[in-house]
């Protein structure tokens, strides 16, 4: 019964500690007000996200696309009137990519547009008509009968895939019961290790990579792979080289370095369409591809971030941060991946600057490049700004030691996960920070933001942030149809992103900027981790 008993008044004073906490944390209500006015009465976000993603379109890494739209970003944000705006050097990139036309037929019997999209950083073919042929192989003695035979010729090297008609819907916002499981989490995540393969799995890679390298060697024409979704939409990424299943990501130089391997072209195939090519030749068809790749590669030595910011007042040398980053692939326009979280952090900028606010700590915007070679643009400042000694050569743990600006520092909220309103706010582990964000969530209850979980979150900036005990928080957003159409694919464009879900995101973005820089105290850390900075990763 004691023991009992004890349970009880240790949860109660628990819960009475939480109130007291809640009690404590001032916001002024005046202001949040004016804010969520501002923000609603008079967005600018849907412009500005109609100029990055069709006036300027994707903004891959290093592309001469990507410093057009980012010279863009920072006019913009000077032009709002926050101050020391420019692009910044984060580190090594290499060389952009752009493409500048594309066309691909399928000739035979019937004549066809292939729906296609060529992958980042393929070299160009000169309007080349060649025969197509299927690698249908299983076994490495299967491989060994196409040797002699690839050279000259666009091979099909993926096996086909089933095509299941989709009966769910393709968006869907977050359901009570799922946001009431992320609130009762406790801050575990359940299942196996993440990305462990499964004999079967390494065999399909072990196959691909010995294809890849009989394409390589044989002088293939280029190589088409099946995207993942269907529906007539393309998912597209990078090129690649032949990567054994046993070798470390780390090994052998990256597509976008500028002394990297030669790859030949590679083209990502909509799944019906890849499917028919492989039946067709099955059958006895003899279809060729007439392809037209036009692309120009750029010197690219750094990439760059683009900073700005409001300077504070008595606690200006301490820094609230927000951001997103800014990168995208080519097969869009990059619209839900990342353009949505970038205009969400200029709209909450220009919010808090139009209402002329004094914050006591400087609010600062980044929007990074690179994220999607490993948040390299993020890694790269917090490199250069926060942390002074953390091990970049191993995977050997070291402790961190800050720099005066990391001691400053107080926290990073992102934004990156589609086009979706937020729903709440994933506290990463950082149970200090509970009491704080119900109190300032309290007052978008109405607008459908609520939920606070313990439990972490990756995939994209604010994990830079939090691997070196940085606070870096993401929302949590509905994901609409962010997994099944747009992250990463031909169909992420403009259209795809509904105007009230940015403009209630970017309401709360400003808010959480502006209580964060108005608080008595910085906000709180979870204990140091004993981690690594990994400028590089991929």
């Amino acid at each position: 019964m004691k023991k009992y008993l004890y349970t009880f008044l240790l949860c109660f004073l628990s819960f009475q500690f939480s109130d007291a906490q809640i009690q404590e944390e001032k916001i002024d209500s005046t202001v949040i007000a004016q804010i969520r006015d501002e923000g609603m009465n008079r967005s600018q976000v849907m412009e500005i996200l109609s100029y990055l993603t069709d006036v300027y379109g994707p903004r891959l890494s290093g592309s001469l696309g990507y410093m057009e739209a980012a010279q863009w970003a920072r006019a913009k944000l000077e032009s709002m009137g926050l101050q020391n705006a420019h692009l910044e050097a984060w580190g090594p990139w290499g060389r952009g990519w752009t493409l500048k036309n594309y066309s691909a037929n399928v000739i035979g019997r019937q004549n066809f547009p292939l729906i296609s999209y060529p992958k980042a950083w393929s070299p160009k073919v000169n309007k080349l008509t060649a025969n197509l042929i299927y690698l249908d192989a299983k076994t490495d003695s299967a491989i060994e009968t196409f040797k002699g035979k690839l050279k000259g010729k666009f091979v099909l090297l993926n096996e086909q895939r089933e095509i299941i008609p989709p009966f769910e819907p393709f968006a869907a916002r977050r359901a009570d019961s799922n946001l009431l499981r992320l609130a009762n989490s406790d801050g575990q995540r359940r299942g196996g290790r993440r990305f462990e393969m499964t004999p079967e799995m390494k065999q399909r890679a072990l196959m691909n990579f010995q294809k890849m390298k009989l394409c390589l060697t044989e002088g293939a024409a280029g190589i088409l792979t099946i995207s993942q979704g269907d529906g007539g939409n393309v998912f597209v990424g990078a090129a690649s080289h032949p990567q054994h299943p046993d070798s470390p990501w780390t090994s052998g130089r990256r597509i976008y370095d500028a002394k990297a391997d030669d790859v030949i072209p590679q083209i990502s195939v909509n799944a019906e369409h890849y499917n028919r090519l492989v039946r067709m030749i099955q059958k006895g068809e003899k279809p060729k591809l007439q392809l037209d790749l036009e692309v120009v590669f750029n010197k690219a030595d750094s990439g760059y971030n683009i900073i700005a910011e409001i300077p504070g007042t008595d606690l200006q040398d301490e820094i609230v941060m927000i951001g997103g980053h800014f990168d995208s692939w080519h097969g869009g326009t990059g619209a839900t991946d990342n353009t949505t979280g970038c205009s969400v952090a200029m709209e909450a900028m220009r919010i808090l600057k139009t209402l002329d606010i004094k914050p006591r700590r400087t609010i600062r915007i980044g929007l990074w490049d690179a994220e999607e070679h490993g948040y390299l643009g993020s890694r790269g400042y917090i490199s250069k700004h926060f942390v002074e000694r953390g091990d970049q050569t191993s995977n050997q743990s070291e402790k961190i030691v800050y720099k005066p600006e990391g001691e400053k520092f107080s926290v990073y909220f992102n934004d990156d996960n589609g086009a979706g309103k937020f729903r709440g706010i994933y506290l990463q582990g950082n149970e200090a920070c509970r009491p704080i964000f119900r109190v300032w969530l309290k007052r978008f209850h109405d607008l459908g933001a609520s939920t606070i979980t313990p439990l972490s979150t990756g995939g994209t900036d604010h994990q830079a942030f939090d691997q070196v005990g940085l606070p870096g928080f993401q929302f949590i957003q509905d994901e609409l149809d962010y997994g099944t159409r747009t992250h990463h694919a031909t169909m992420d464009l403009y259209d795809r992103v509904p105007a009230e879900d940015l403009k209630q995101a970017a309401i709360i973005m400003a808010a959480f900027a502006y209580n964060a820089a108005m608080r008595d105290e910085k906000i709180p850390r979870k204990p140091q981790p004993q981690a690594s900075l990994n400028t590089r990763q991929p």
